[in-house]
């Protein structure tokens, strides 16, 4: 019976479980091509630190994100055509003219911990699992990032920790604004 059922059990745990450490791995790569300092979940365990997530930013840094509630009435767009969008203008802006300030649709959170999910954040997950889990981390960290690599229920509908969890789905944010001021990218550009 273990062995025909297709979504529940031993085998499935453990497809499961590589799947997120191969996101966990893309995460880490993808902070090391922008340049951005962390520390691993392993290298906080090994300093005995009991409740990890998987990346401790060595340093608070601002994204980018979609507002939760836009007052632009076409915020209404699936996250495909916003994954779509974004990368299309992150091809469009060249060093020199990337916007940092506020707009309609978008605003800066800081965040110092990410923390990497391989699935698609669903509200009753996200509710009742993910976010209770993360909450431990803002106690201990501060504000952080859950990272839906398939994406995730709409913003609205997702709880995000009284503003201390910033949600995101598909990709690591393009653009980091370190404590210097300066912005790093995927790519490894620096502005």
């Amino acid at each position: 019976a273990i062995d025909s059922d297709p979504m529940y059990g031993p085998r499935q745990d453990r497809e499961r479980h590589n799947v997120g450490i191969e996101y966990e791995l893309l995460l880490e790569q993808i902070l090391r091509s922008m340049d951005i300092p962390f520390e691993t979940e392993a290298e906080l365990r090994v300093r005995g630190t009991a409740k990890t997530p998987d990346v401790l930013l060595s340093c608070p840094v601002g994204i980018r994100t979609r507002r939760k509630e836009s007052r632009n009435p076409l915020y209404a767009k699936s996250n495909e055509e916003d994954n779509s969008m974004r990368s299309s203008l992150a091809q469009k802006e060249s060093v020199a003219s990337v916007n940092l300030e506020d707009d309609d649709e978008y605003e800066w959170k800081v965040i110092c911990w990410i923390d990497s999910k391989a699935l698609f954040g669903d509200v009753e997950t996200h509710t009742n699992s993910v976010l209770p889990q993360v909450e431990t981390y803002v106690h201990r960290f501060g504000p952080g990032l859950v990272l839906y690599w398939f994406g995730h229920a709409p913003l609205s509908r997702l709880g995000d920790g009284h503003g201390d969890v910033a949600i995101v789905g598909g990709n690591v944010p393009d653009l980091m604004l370190m404590p210097t001021g300066e912005v790093h990218s995927q790519g490894g550009k620096r502005m």
